[in-house]
């Protein structure tokens, strides 16, 4: 007990401001999470990095005349080693020594910026918070500052919810408020502290029991809608207006108040973690694209599934990245069979200055660039990544380029060639991330994969009866009704639940299905061709040119819009290198082909592959460990309930609330339909506040058809039991039963 007293004093005395460097990054690193993608991932990765080591500096040096520079040090650190800075050379010689090194320390500057400003800023405010929080006062004014901001973030102006980060910060600030107070208690009164060290159990015991109660009374209780919404939200909405996003950089679209889960206007996405939802068209245009060929847009590739949306790796951020790329530059593209290519040359003129991407736009891959925004222009910091074929702006960059031109030599697809590549053969030693799936994924996914494959001999043709499975099967919908999916994965929700979506649906399903085949396959985003001005050929009548010809090859100046952001999959073959699929329903990707070829064949898809089938199959797959052990679980909770109701029965007693009393038939059903309620807002199904039963019950049956039966007998029982005089029958309650788990077990599987 002397040890623990001794430990906990010390504690208390020497590392009050080590928890305070902590409770005030805990609370940074939240508050920073509300700006969303206003800020590149690189800006997040030096920030959080900081805080991090930051805190353990704090921990590990006690001496805070040392502590304080080695961190400022550390600072310094984390900025060259997260910024992707490229070390700047000495001027020529031309120039005095003096002026040399100015200019280099100014390049230098120059590619750190703005990244060590922010973290410089971010580290001077964790100390400013350390010590304000040595007065109860300045604490208070830490904490409610980072919640005032977060809550004006929250519901003014803007449609975003930080809920979970403000109830974050709240506990945060409720511990660090308990560790002040007693920090200052043992400073007034030592001897007092010293007595309630002797039951340090207890002491910890209650401080966690106040706090867990208050976080979950706040987490649990009811959400509602607010009484009060701000007028400016109310006026936009009364004219039918979006309202403006103040944070978020989503190509400076404006984020809608929302209709449903997910929705927003289209664009291309700076974060693909988490697909799914719906969006709205803008047809704002984003840039011009002048091109010898019609393309699709190439931006960004994603490899790694998580079951919600896309993420990258190492691997394919880093991986042997080209830099100090000049004009002309050959840029070598790993993947890429010998095959013949045809090369594509194109001009991007972006039409709005706010516009920012990570990345270059080209046909793919990308060969070369010619310009950035003048002729004879140094080209900037840029990175070209082999692996997945991207052509990155600087991390540091604040602005995009108005113009500029690259080279493209994109692969013929030769379908005689790549049949000759079997299915074992596809993948040869292409990195294993291009197969990676989810641990979780379900079976009946990757039973649908073999199903539509299975009179498919070849690599080629598997994957392209996917394609088409896809395409014949599922309906293009930009605001799917996500009411139906209950699986938590999207892939799985889009295949057997929802059946409809738009390309990042597609898209993906098609992914994680050729990766269930062991074929390589990644995820890409940009945008489709665009469109071209009116034909002349068509304007004949209207004073166009009768005689005009179109180009075969869709060569043209494109306009492309918000509303043509895209997704698609690249497959890869061993010896051809990656290919390009078009899943979603409505599109067609615009293949280089060789001169004597034909278009792409079309495969046919088996006609007894449905997802109705497949499911079948997902319920009923072999008889392994895992069903053997839950089938003799269920054995032996059968056993017992079936000996319990037997007792019961023997000694007169009906398991069945009887008639009368003050817990009769009656006043269970209405028990339990609320019970059933809970159970399937928890599922998914939603419910306004105010709505009564009848009319809950009513418009699931709209969504979920084939429970309408259920959901109908549910509902009358509820009404007779709650507003009738009469009790109900046994036969009705048993019919209740009945229904209310029916509607749990089809909600649940």
């Amino acid at each position: 007990m002397k040890r623990i007293r001794q430990a906990a004093a010390g504690l208390m005395s020497g590392s009050f401001d080590k928890l305070s460097t902590l409770f005030s990054a805990a609370i940074i690193a939240l508050w920073i999470q509300s700006f969303g993608d206003w800020w590149w991932a690189e800006t997040y990765a030096v920030i959080y990095s900081m805080l991090i080591s930051t805190v353990i500096l704090a921990f590990l040096i006690p001496w805070k005349k040392v502590s304080i520079p080695v961190q400022l040090v550390f600072v310094l650190l984390t900025t060259l080693i997260f910024s992707g800075l490229q070390w700047p050379q000495l001027y020529p010689s031309g120039t005095t020594a003096e002026n040399r090194w100015i200019l280099w320390l100014r390049e230098l500057t120059e590619q750190l910026s703005p990244f060590v400003w922010i973290s410089l800023g971010v580290w001077l405010v964790v100390q400013a918070s350390v010590i304000l929080s040595k007065q109860r006062k300045g604490l208070i004014v830490v904490v409610g500052s980072a919640l005032f901001s977060l809550s004006v973030i929250d519901s003014l102006f803007t449609p975003i919810r930080l809920w979970q980060e403000v109830a974050s910060i709240v506990s945060i600030g409720l511990l660090w408020l308990v560790v002040s107070h007693f920090e200052q208690f043992r400073k007034k009164h030592p001897g007092s502290w010293r007595d309630l060290l002797d039951y340090p159990i207890s002491l910890v015991a209650s401080v966690l029991v106040v706090i867990v109660l208050v976080m979950a009374g706040g987490i649990f209780l009811p959400s509602i809608e607010p009484v009060i919404r701000d007028p400016y939200t109310v006026w936009k909405e009364s004219r039918g207006e979006a309202v403006p996003s103040m944070i978020g950089d989503k190509i400076g679209i404006e984020v809608v108040t929302p209709a449903g889960p997910g929705d927003s206007r289209s664009g291309y996405s700076r974060n693909d973690e988490v697909l799914g939802g719906g969006f709205t068209f803008d047809y704002s245009p984003v840039m011009e694209v002048t091109t010898t060929r019609r393309s699709y847009w190439r931006g960004e590739t994603k490899e790694v599934y998580t079951g919600r949306g896309w993420d990258d790796t190492r691997n394919e951020i880093d991986l042997d990245p080209v830099t100090r790329i000049k004009a002309g530059d050959l840029l070598e593209a790993s993947g890429q069979g010998a095959g013949p290519t045809t090369q594509i040359q194109q001009t991007f003129t972006m039409l709005r200055e706010e516009d920012r991407f990570p990345v270059l736009f080209g046909a793919s891959p990308i060969s070369s660039v010619v310009m950035i925004d003048e002729e004879g222009m140094a080209l900037p910091a840029l990175r070209w990544l082999p692996s997945s074929w991207e052509l990155r702006m600087p991390g540091n960059s604040r602005t995009y380029p108005t113009t500029y031109s690259v080279t493209s030599e994109v692969i013929q697809l030769d379908e005689a060639a790549v049949r000759k590549i079997s299915a074992e053969q596809a993948a040869g030693d292409m990195n294993d991330v291009y197969l990676q799936l989810p641990a979780n994924l379900p079976q009946r996914v990757r039973t649908l994969a073999a199903e539509i494959t299975k009179d498919q001999t070849t690599a080629y043709d598997k994957v392209k009866a996917i394609e088409a499975y896809l395409q014949q099967n599922y309906t293009y919908n930009n605001e799917p009704d996500l009411t139906k999916k209950l699986s938590k994965d999207m892939v799985d929700g889009f295949l057997f639940e929802m059946k409809e979506g738009y390309c990042d649906y597609f898209s993906t399903a098609m992914a994680v299905l050729t990766r269930s085949l062991d074929i390589p396959a990644r995820w890409v985003k940009g945008y489709s061709p665009g469109a071209l001005p009116p034909n002349p050929a068509m304007q004949g009548y209207f004073g166009g040119d009768p005689e005009a010809i179109i180009d075969p090859n869709g060569a043209g100046t494109y306009t492309v819009r918000n509303s043509d952001a895209h997704s698609w999959v690249e497959v890869y073959f061993d010896g051809y290198g990656w290919l390009p699929f078009e899943p979603t329903t409505g599109f067609a990707y615009p293949y280089a082909l060789p001169e004597t070829a034909d278009a792409p064949e079309t495969v046919v898809v088996p006609e007894d592959v449905t997802t109705e089938v497949a499911a079948e199959e997902e319920d009923n797959k072999g008889f392994s460990t895992g069903w053997i052990i839950g089938s003799a679980v269920a054995v032996v909770l059968l056993s017992a309930t079936t000996a319990f109701i037997l007792y019961y029965r023997r000694n007169g007693l009906s398991l069945r609330l009887q008639r009368g009393g003050t817990n009769n038939a009656n006043e269970r059903i209405v028990r339990e339909t609320e019970r059933l309620i809970r159970y399937c807002r928890r599922k998914g199904l939603d419910r306004s506040e105010h709505e009564t039963v009848r009319e809950t019950m009513n418009r699931w049956s709209g969504h979920m058809t084939s429970l309408e039966k259920e959901f109908k007998s549910v509902q009358s029982a509820f009404e007779k039991a709650k507003y009738s005089a009469q009790s109900l029958s046994d036969e009705e309650v048993a019919r209740f039963e009945s229904n209310a788990k029916v509607i749990r077990e089809r909600l649940s599987s």
